[in-house]
């Protein structure tokens, strides 16, 4: 059974806000996609669209967009989710994982696309 930690963004005023979720809520991410969009249900915020916009799985290893499915892969990578180089032309060989979400994956990041008001309160109403 799958459980996430779903971190969701407001982008109007940076404030993040977590929830754990599983059973039937988490399912509702299986095997999706970074991009996709998905309703609050499942992180009881049912009057707004959330679109996924990564994650990490257990070990901490990311998801990047541009590696398919749910493998993991090593790539040399100069800069971007996973990496951030010290110096001009660093690169370094880094394990990163797919762009679908699966049991692996503990943690989801979404942040909010379309809203009816504001995110804190929802939040705070549930608490």
């Amino acid at each position: 059974m799958a459980e996430f930690k779903i971190v969701v963004a407001d982008p109007e005023t940076g404030e993040t806000f977590q929830r754990e979720v599983d059973g039937q809520d988490a399912n509702r991410f299986l095997g999706r996609d970074i991009g996709d969009e998905v309703t609050g249900a499942a992180v009881d915020l049912a009057d707004y669209t959330l679109e996924i916009t990564g994650g990490s799985d257990e070990t901490g290893r990311p998801m990047r967009e541009d590696v398919s499915g749910t493998r993991l892969k090593e790539l040399l990578l100069d800069g971007g989710v996973g990496f951030e180089p010290s110096r001009e032309g660093e690169r370094k060989r880094i394990t990163v994982r797919g762009r679908e979400v699966d049991d692996d994956v503990a943690q989801i990041n979404v942040s909010v696309v379309d809203s009816d008001g504001d995110i804190a309160a929802a939040f705070e109403d549930d608490e």
